[in-house]
């Protein structure tokens, strides 16, 4: 049923995907899942809901993604980086996290789905120099918390894609970063309210 539910939200997407994809993206939640068990890698253990929740909110924003070299802070257990790097292997996608098993984790997963455009990064996204095209994260803290934590990472003309639900709060005026637009996004399967806050460096008036 999985690849049959992945190949359905897949296909109510409205940007092409490749052939393969679906069955890369099985072979991803298959570990993910299997590491689970032991890790506690993600609070969400249905591996249906992991199509709708993990996959399918990862791919939303691909038509937001125009850089080249992407950072996916807080990435976990690859959410939405290894869907990303999936679907776009002419990109370039860093995984930045913290937490040693989930950098363990990450790192099986890279070698098990052949992907040579991710790079693996332990540390806190605080102290990581270098920046990027785009810094993406599903964003669980405020976006005044992930403007200050994220905006050194973001190249001059770089933006900060924070993915949130409906009701998200405002960014105050004292942020470091500015609202450039929020688009909605359409999550298959899903019937909750998505959105996608861009966030870009703050311009002179």
């Amino acid at each position: 049923m999985t690849l049959g539910q992945i190949q359905q939200g897949l296909g109510e997407f409205p940007f092409p995907v490749s052939s393969d994809l679906s069955e890369a993206l099985e072979d991803y939640l298959r570990l993910l899942e299997r590491w689970n068990k032991t890790y506690n890698l993600t609070g969400i253990l249905s591996v249906e809901r992991m199509v709708t929740h993990h996959l399918m909110d990862s791919l939303s924003i691909v038509p937001l993604i125009d850089g080249a070299h992407i950072a996916d802070v807080g990435t976990g257990a690859g959410l939405p980086g290894i869907p990303l790097a999936l679907h776009f292997p002419e990109k370039h996608f860093t995984l930045i996290d913290s937490n040693g098993k989930k950098i363990r984790f990450l790192t099986q997963a890279k070698i098990a789905l052949g992907l040579n455009n991710v790079t693996i990064v332990q540390e806190r996204m605080e102290l990581v120099r270098d920046q990027f095209d785009q810094v993406v994260c599903r964003a669980l803290a405020p976006l005044d918390e992930l403007a200050k934590s994220c905006a050194h990472l973001m190249a001059s003309n770089g933006t900060l894609l924070a993915m949130k639900s409906g009701d998200h709060e405002p960014l105050s005026a004292a942020a470091p970063l500015q609202v450039k637009c929020q688009t909605p996004l359409h999550v298959p399967m899903l019937k909750e309210d998505r959105v996608v806050v861009t966030l870009a460096h703050k311009t002179s008036s």
